[in-house]
């Protein structure tokens, strides 16, 4: 197996190569390490490393390994945390000169679970200031670049995670998804990234968009997003929303199939213009799911477009959130997000609380 071969090795493979002592953990993280050094200068996708670090816990985990000690479902295997998770020891700058300095002292529950699994990171992916956008720049961090071709957008807010997943800088990324900012990066990088629903990974502490934003995996195959539910997922004391759904194997429920299932797809939710590209690939899709067994109905949901809606909301979190930091910070500040803030007027803000307060 060649260098470039290991680090597009999948970590459902490289678990099973490590637990067989067939590969090295040390091996595997100095391989990451190089592919790191090489290509993020260029691609500018992990904004605080933490080699160093990374390469005294491969070594443990090799020690771990010669000792016979158990090994847990991702031991060894590199990852990255995305910039708006909070990390011990490690800084957790959100994109932004605000919190250029900002070191936690506690690892967020998604950051624990990744660990006491086995995996190491390999540092903090980049995002846009806050992830209040869909652009892979920040005024702290500067412009983040498609693995593809240099200087067009890899997508946001999480940047640096889709990137990684796409040059083979490990295998498994963190990112964070409120009006698809998992979604995004993944599709621009040509990866696979999964916005989990509600309650599926708790997240806390919780970000500026909590009702809507969820934690999920970015990854080269479905099957590592799979494995990284399966140890992500499950609820949690510091998250009341969090599901109990601690005895779902995702990675085993990928064999079941799908036969037998109803689907419903909407080729354009009732109210979006869609690129002719897209249409095909959707039909393409529905026609596999067909093939598979499914029940599969086009169906027309009815919605109007909630462009409306979503930037009162985004808008009103913003504001209530960072808008106490616009006179010491707004010339550090992406203008958009100025712009943004400025936008959610505190009526909003307390208009938002209130609807959210109030019950059906």
């Amino acid at each position: 197996m060649t260098n470039t071969d290991l680090c597009y090795t999948a970590a459902s493979d490289l678990a099973v190569l490590i637990a067989n002592g067939d590969l090295s953990p040390v091996e595997l993280m100095q391989e990451t390490i190089d592919r790191v050094e090489s290509l993020n200068p260029e691609l500018n996708a992990i904004c605080t490393p933490t080699l160093d670090q990374a390469m005294d816990e491969a070594r443990q985990a090799e020690a771990a390994i010669a000792a016979k000690e158990p090994l847990g479902p991702l031991h060894g295997i590199p990852t990255t945390i995305k910039d708006l998770v909070c990390t011990r020891g490690v800084r957790t700058m959100m994109g932004s000169n605000i919190f250029a300095d900002q070191v936690p002292d506690f690892d967020a529950v998604v950051v624990k679970r990744l660990n006491a699994a086995g995996a190491i990171s390999l540092g903090k992916t980049t995002v846009p200031e806050f992830g209040w956008k869909g652009c892979s720049d920040s005024p702290l961090t500067g412009v983040s670049h498609n693995p593809w071709q240099h200087g067009m957008n890899a997508g946001g807010s999480s940047t640096g995670a889709a990137i990684c997943a796409a040059a083979g800088i490990g295998p498994l990324h963190q990112g964070s998804d409120g009006a698809g900012s998992i979604r995004m990066p993944a599709a621009f990088c040509g990866v696979y990234g999964l916005k989990p629903s509600f309650g599926r990974v708790p997240y806390y502490p919780i970000g500026n968009n909590d009702q809507v934003s969820h934690i999920g995996p970015i990854t080269r195959t479905v099957a590592d997003a799979a494995l990284m539910m399966n140890v992500m997922a499950g609820p949690d004391d510091h998250d009341p929303s969090s599901a109990d759904d601690r005895n779902v194997d995702y990675l085993a429920n990928l064999n079941d199939g799908v036969a037998g299932w109803r689907v419903a797809y909407s080729p354009d939710l009732g109210y979006l213009p869609v690129d002719q590209e897209v249409a095909e690939s959707v039909a393409k899709a529905v026609k596999t799911f067909e093939g598979l067994g499914a029940d599969v109905h086009e169906v027309d949901p009815g919605w109007g477009d909630p462009i409306e809606m979503e930037h009162f909301f985004w808008t009103a979190n913003f504001a209530g959130n960072l808008g106490p930091h616009l006179d010491q910070w707004e010339e550090q500040m992406d203008p958009g997000l100025v712009s943004c803030i400025r936008d959610g007027t505190p009526s909003s803000r307390n208009r938002l609380c209130q609807d959210e307060t109030t019950p059906a």
